[in-house]
């Protein structure tokens, strides 16, 4: 009989553990499948960087023509020949993020390093936006969500740096969005435009929806820190997180456009899919509180003679 007990919480374990990376692991492909189409289609927002004349200066020592460095109607020039060869690396990433095992060191070791193409991106739109906090907080989960993957394949995704680490994502992403629903710093227009498409409503009533969309986003923020309310809070950012994803291609999409728009507005809910995933893991994770907590040092031999699951893609 304790036999058959061992082995049935050996299964529950298994089970939790391959569930929970199995999250972790689409929220990282969804990251960087989106970003992908977004330097395959459009442009990544690197001009900020490389719109500049000291680059140009220093292009210029090296023999490379105004024409060559900016483009001329015809031809692309250098600046967006990089730009769109960033696309490749981004594939790559999300490849990785399928195929990534447990022990497979140089794997993760890229995968982490590719957690640096995010960082890049994140800083650059952070620069755009005027160096609003916000927006750089709001790009946390992002950013984090191939190196949480990494975490759960080396400790185990039920470890407790794990869960801290997500917690801060998650913390980060909500507290930055709601930052600009409330108004602490301007809010997109987006956001307004977003809201009036969908619902209807006049700008008064956007407002209001908006700040107490915000108010909920900080509410989240110091939940998920208590055990009482860490799972409900987390269920609701999940939920939260998937509706304003999904509001882009709605709000977006359109039948007059090729495609109804979906080449246009899709991968605006795509790269947020670590939003929703990241909150959906911590309530995966804390469906059974007191297993919620670290590993302890003979529990990693168990995951990695018994829980094989969390080694492939169908962890």
């Amino acid at each position: 009989m304790s036999n058959l007990l061992v082995t049935s919480e050996s299964d529950q374990i298994c089970k939790i553990e391959a569930r929970c990376t199995r999250v972790l692991r689409m929220a990282a492909f969804f990251c960087f499948a989106g970003w992908g189409w977004v330097h395959y289609y459009w442009e990544g927002p690197y001009g900020v960087f490389l719109w500049d004349e000291n680059l140009y200066q220093l292009a210029e020592r090296l023999g490379i023509s105004w024409e060559a460095f900016v483009g001329s109607g015809a031809n692309d020039g250098l600046v967006q020949r990089v730009i769109g060869q960033m696309f490749w690396l981004y594939l790559g990433a999300a490849i990785l993020t399928l195929t990534v095992r447990r022990g497979a060191w140089i794997q993760m070791a890229l995968l982490v390093m590719s957690s640096g193409l995010l960082a890049v991106v994140a800083y650059a739109k952070y620069l755009g936006a005027e160096s609003q906090l916000p927006m750089l907080l709001e790009l946390a989960g992002q950013v984090l969500s191939p190196s949480l993957l990494v975490l759960a394949l080396t400790l185990g995704a039920r470890h407790r740096i794990t869960i801290i680490v997500t917690m801060l994502a998650v913390i980060m992403t909500f507290a930055g969005h709601g930052a600009y629903a409330v108004g602490w710093w301007p809010t997109p227009g987006v956001f307004y435009g977003m809201i009036t498409k969908i619902l209807n409503v006049d700008y008064e009533t956007v407002v209001r929806i908006l700040f107490a969309a915000g108010t909920l986003d900080f509410v989240v923020c110091l939940a998920v820190l208590f055990p009482i309310s860490r799972r409900p809070a987390a269920f609701y950012a999940a939920l939260w997180g998937l509706a304003t994803a999904l509001a882009r291609p709605i709000a977006g999409m359109d039948s007059t456009l090729h495609y109804w728009g979906a080449d246009q507005f899709v991968h605006e809910a795509v790269l947020r899919g670590p939003h929703f995933l990241l909150p959906l893991y911590l309530f995966l994770v804390w469906a059974r509180p007191e297993r919620a907590v670290d590993v302890k040092k003979s529990e990693p031999a168990l995951i990695d003679n018994q829980c094989e699951p969390t080694r492939g893609t169908n962890a």
